[in-house]
């Protein structure tokens, strides 16, 4: 691993840019404006180095589940990904590494939570207030993120749990399992790593799945040393990867589109896995999706299903209701003698705590301003009433069959395109319409109308609870998504002197 970045000694406080988070997001918007000549930026962090998720989940199997190649920046390629799908600490290290390389240390505030970020109208900034003292900005830009804050589900009985307790994405390292009887309370994209590697130490391992996912198989291998050879001499070889994955990704789409040709095709590979590594009856029908294929996040794992298979793991088909003592109680009145509970629960979403620390015209948050009707912004990147401020992997970014960079990497362009208007047009307050957000929330609707996110017969993450709307998720090719919103249209923004 590389050695943490450094704080700089001095740090400009009123810069041009004040960007809020230091993921795939910040990180990326900041190689770009370095590389375009722009430094009167900073880019506040709230721990203690770069890296997002990334830095954040360090649990035994965490890895990514979109091929390394398509998993990283365009304009920053690596030649040395050690596999198809890179283990959790390269992509860390990868980000590490370019935020040292491409000059953004001098950039970087650590420690530095936003506690409020507020629009002054008389002086035409935004006004940063941080654990590492005040910045102003003329521009804001949010990436912050949405799988940022862990989420624990609300179980009488859980803060009186005598036994090691801990979220995926705060792993406690000092707990050892080995031995231990673990419960392992979800099963989404985190947990499917995590049930095959406790599995090899625990003595026992109850898990309590709510709903079943569909899993395919993970075609991953290590690259050899003459494939990295290759992409280090020839760069276009990594290219037509991307496109190769990219395109095939964007083919999976058609299956959400309830397409039953594409649907049978998407269920056939996703089920036929589970049917060859699962030779028990009661064991198939119990990890046997009841929803829709695609209604929630497709999954990838060879390792899950044999894991579930071990005579010491016990699947408990329902959710952890309540705790007493040391035992674990599952919906079904199930009970569980457990040393450890691992909470892999996901995130605050729908309902982002951001949202409710920067506040825009007349000191109205941005959680106010979407209240009950969830998160929305026009090209999913601007809010009305909410001047000089973009959001960068926020509502409407979201995908289940194709890799986020490629999103942030349009938000990306897009900003650059809206930086390089305001400087070359008297630096004016730019702010979007009413109009025109809500324009683009209501075809957003009319989109996931037709898809099976809200058709597949289950509840998800990229669902906002409050009104069943799809706030999260973009409901289109990904490709669509640049062709709609890479480019910065000055006509759509009131520009005020």
């Amino acid at each position: 691993m590389s050695e943490s970045p450094e704080r700089p000694s001095t740090m400009p406080q009123n810069v041009d840019v004040v960007i809020v988070g230091a993921g795939f997001s910040g990180i990326g918007l900041g190689i770009r404006m370095r590389r375009a000549g722009y430094k009167s930026f900073v880019i506040l962090e709230r721990a203690t180095d770069v890296g997002g998720a990334w830095r954040d989940n360090t649990y035994p199997g965490v890895a990514c589940d979109i091929p390394s190649h398509l998993y990283s920046f365009s304009f920053r390629t690596n030649p040395d990904w050690s596999r198809m799908y890179a283990p959790g600490e390269e992509i860390w290290d990868y980000l590490r590494s370019a935020a040292r390389e491409e000059g953004l240390l001098p950039h970087l505030v650590f420690d530095a939570d936003m506690l409020r970020a507020t629009w002054d109208d008389t002086e035409s900034r935004w006004r940063i207030h941080t654990t590492q003292g005040d910045f102003t900005g003329n521009i804001l830009v949010a990436a912050t993120g949405h799988l940022t804050d862990p989420k624990f589900p609300p179980v009488p009985g859980l803060a009186d749990f005598p036994g090691a307790l801990f979220h995926s994405a705060g792993w406690d390292h000092s707990r050892s399992l080995s031995g231990k009887r673990v419960g392992v309370v979800g099963t989404g994209a985190s947990a499917i790593q995590i049930i095959p590697e406790v599995a090899k130490i625990a003595d026992e391992l109850v898990v309590f799945q709510r709903s079943a996912p569909y899993v395919n198989p993970r075609l991953d291998r290590p690259f050899s040393e003459s494939d990295r050879r290759l992409f280090r001499r020839d760069p276009s070889a990594m290219t037509e990867m991307r496109e190769r994955l990219f395109w095939y990704g964007d083919y999976t789409f058609a299956a959400r589109r309830l397409l039953p040709a594409f649907l049978q095709e998407a269920r056939d590979r996703a089920l036929g896995h589970l049917a060859a590594q699962i030779e028990d009856d009661e064991l198939r029908a119990k990890l046997t999706p009841d929803y829709e294929i695609g209604c929630k996040r497709i999954l990838s794992s060879n390792a899950y299903f044999p894991a579930m298979a071990q005579p010491h793991v016990r699947l408990e088909t329902a959710a952890l209701s309540s705790i007493e003592g040391s035992r674990a109680i599952s919906a079904h009145g199930n009970s569980y003698e457990v040393d450890a509970l691992i909470f892999a629960t996901g995130f605050e979403t729908y309902d982002l705590p951001s949202s409710h620390r920067v506040l825009g015209r007349g000191g109205r948050s941005l959680a106010e301003h979407w209240g009950d009707g969830g998160m929305q912004a026009y090209d999913s990147i601007s809010v009305a009433g909410f001047p000089n401020l973009f959001l960068l992997n926020g509502p409407g970014t979201s995908l289940g069959h194709n890799s986020l960079i490629y999103m942030i990497e349009t938000q990306i362009d897009h900003f650059l395109g809206a930086f390089e208007w305001w400087l070359s047009n008297g630096q004016p307050e730019l702010e979007v319409s009413t109009r025109a957000e809500e324009a683009f929330g209501r075809e957003l609707d009319r989109r996931a109308a037709g898809t099976v996110i809200l058709h597949g017969g289950c509840s998800s993450w990229y669902l906002d609870p409050r009104n069943g709307r799809a706030t999260l998720s973009w409901p289109d090719f990904a490709h669509r998504f640049r062709d709609q919103c890479e480019e910065f249209d000055p006509e759509i923004y009131t520009a005020t002197a």
